[in-house]
């Protein structure tokens, strides 16, 4: 009878802990319709917001434009009115003073015919030399109705057609937005985002992402590339904080930027590649993210290691070459073990490295295979693999043994990969430059 009891025990505990798993599964699932639902209805908000003051923008716009056309117009037709009128105004002047004088001459006419006999030649010669002096005969000019102005307004009915079509497709409702992030991978001081379309139908001719602080209220997003790429890698990020992404795109031919993705949350925990201060002959920026080869040394100065192992394998170090100065075969840009001082070179024991020339040296040995030289606008990159974490002979007689990495330097558009043999097992590299003469300047990240 214990026996059962205690399988009854038993399955009674497995069935209360399965029933509490499915209830958290079920609530994390209500979480995330809450989440959904949230966001459908947040962003249905938005759009109206953003529908409504648009065209009470425009309303207000277009409206202030035709009171605008409206006053020009007026005042036109007030010009033209004006100095049409004037001289029609003064033609009428002349006209009514001639209408006074006649009838002035008329009634002196009319009081001399009334007269007596003993003055009616005084005052019929006084009126002839009035009349005379007044020159009848002579009588201003009206001009013709065809002479003057007659004012009237074109306006072109075709413009409510076009306005009424242009209207008819001015905005677009969407569901989902034609461009999504679909990955952050977090880097040194840094994160990569990469993008995809999501609508097929949609021909993107250029990305636009922006990146803001999450948890800023005020903070607003700011751009961090636009182009044609489908990923980017923004830099200068404060380790351990979260940052918000965002992706939008613009179509072909077209000149506004579609809706915006769906912000992704990312962050990096690596601490940002930098060069040690202090060195001689390089001057670093304040981020210590960029070094330039100064002329204060004028004898060969030593390597400018980074100021700790960064480097970790799975990574990608980047070189980027801003400026460029004379190149020099003894120049190098790589990883090695350890930055030990003296050395004016990675082309040494425990480093890989590129020379400014192309070359490239594995254990201070010069590789057959030779990638193009580097120059302004340059990028080098370095990518690794362990191969085997456990020492691995060599060669018998030695008696040693070696630790294996794959490398992989790209420059250009051509790589060479080969396998660098280390005396320890390492999980994470130094980083260094060197360069004969002054002028290059160098981002690594």
């Amino acid at each position: 009878m214990s026996v059962e009891v205690d399988v009854l025990l038993q399955e009674a505990k497995e069935s209360i802990e399965a029933a509490q798993n499915y209830r958290s599964e079920l609530q994390q699932r209500l979480n995330g319709l809450n989440q959904a639902r949230k966001q459908v209805r947040g962003s249905s908000g938005q759009a109206r917001e953003a529908l409504r003051r648009h065209f009470t923008e425009l309303q207000s716009a277009a409206s202030r434009l035709l009171l605008e056309r409206l006053a020009v117009l007026l005042a036109e037709v007030d010009a033209i009115e004006a100095d049409s009128v004037k001289p029609l105004d003064d033609c009428q002047s002349i006209i009514e003073h001639g209408v006074g004088q006649a009838d002035e001459l008329l009634r002196e006419g009319e009081a001399a015919l009334r007269c007596g006999l003993g003055e009616k030649e005084d005052q019929l010669g006084s009126f002839t030399k009035k009349a005379m002096h007044i020159q009848l005969d002579s009588l201003p000019e009206v001009p013709a109705l065809v002479d003057v102005p007659c004012v009237s307004a074109q306006l072109d009915d075709s413009l409510l057609g076009l306005l009424r079509d242009r209207v008819s497709r001015l905005g677009l409702v969407s569901s989902h937005p034609p461009v999504q992030i679909e990955e952050l991978q977090e880097r040194p001081g840094s994160v990569l985002v990469r993008w995809c379309k999501v609508d097929e139908d949609f021909a993107a001719a250029d990305y636009r992402l922006q990146q803001r602080r999450s948890g800023s209220g005020g903070a607003q997003y700011e751009d961090a590339f636009i182009g044609r790429d489908c990923e980017f890698l923004v830099l200068h990020l404060d380790p351990h904080t979260d940052y918000l992404f965002r992706v939008c795109a613009r179509g072909e031919g077209r000149t506004e930027w579609s809706p915006w993705s769906i912000p992704q949350t990312g962050y990096t925990t690596l601490a940002p590649h930098e060069w040690c201060p202090g060195s001689e002959g390089y001057i670093l920026s304040s981020r210590r993210n960029i070094a330039l080869r100064s002329d204060s040394a004028h004898s060969r100065c030593p390597v400018l290691y980074s100021n700790a192992p960064t480097y970790f394998c799975g990574q990608t170090l980047t070189f980027k070459m801003s400026a460029a100065g004379q190149m020099d075969r003894r120049d190098s840009l790589g990883v090695c073990v350890d930055s030990r001082g003296g050395a004016d070179s990675l082309q040494r024991d425990q480093a890989v490295c590129i020379s400014t020339n192309g070359a490239v040296f594995v254990n201070g040995k010069e590789m057959t295979n030779q990638l193009p030289a580097v120059a302004l606008g340059s990028s080098v990159t370095f990518d690794m693999e362990v191969v085997n974490l456990f020492p691995v002979s060599t060669n018998l007689s030695e008696g040693g043994g070696h630790f294996k990495l794959r490398v992989t330097i790209g420059s250009g558009s051509r790589e060479v990969v080969f396998d660098w043999l280390v005396d320890q097992a390492v999980d994470c590299l130094f980083f260094g430059c060197s360069f004969v003469h002054s002028g290059w300047k160098v981002l690594v990240f």
